[in-house]
């Protein structure tokens, strides 16, 4: 599985919201919350919306995010470990722990929205390989 470079990690952590931008349409890039666990980039859904991005993941897993101006592809990996979504909800409750954004943790912990723990994981774009030169021929 590939992960992020160590420095886009702490630059994730950093940031209160993360551009995503769910499935392989264009559309505009959304803010959600963000969470680092064991250097491992995590989201939740708050509103599960029929339309939202989470659904759009179980449909079409590709997506981008945008961090800072700079795009990253990612793939969108359903969480089943309930270690892992336990970690993710104490992060959550550790980041975003202001009077305004606990009510929004506290939903974000429990029943469908902790299900929907979903980790994202950067995809490798395969470098183009240089094409042989032509062989000079005698003549």
């Amino acid at each position: 599985k590939q992960t992020f470079p160590k420095n886009v990690v702490k630059e994730i952590h950093n940031s209160k919201i993360l551009g995503l931008r769910a499935g392989s349409t264009a559309h505009r890039f959304i803010g959600i919350w963000v969470v680092v666990v064991e250097g491992r980039v995590f989201v939740r859904s708050w509103s599960l919306k029929q339309r939202s991005w989470y659904r759009t993941f179980l449909e079409d897993p590709t997506g981008r995010i945008n961090l800072n101006g700079r795009e990253f592809a990612i793939r969108a990996i359903q969480t089943r470990s309930e270690r892992l979504k336990d970690a993710v909800t104490e992060a959550y409750r550790a980041k975003y722990s202001t009077p305004g954004s606990l009510a929004y943790v506290s939903d974000m912990s429990k029943g469908p929205s902790r299900e929907s723990t979903t980790e994202l994981v950067p995809v490798q774009i395969k470098k183009a390989h240089r094409s042989a030169r032509p062989r000079k021929t005698s003549t």
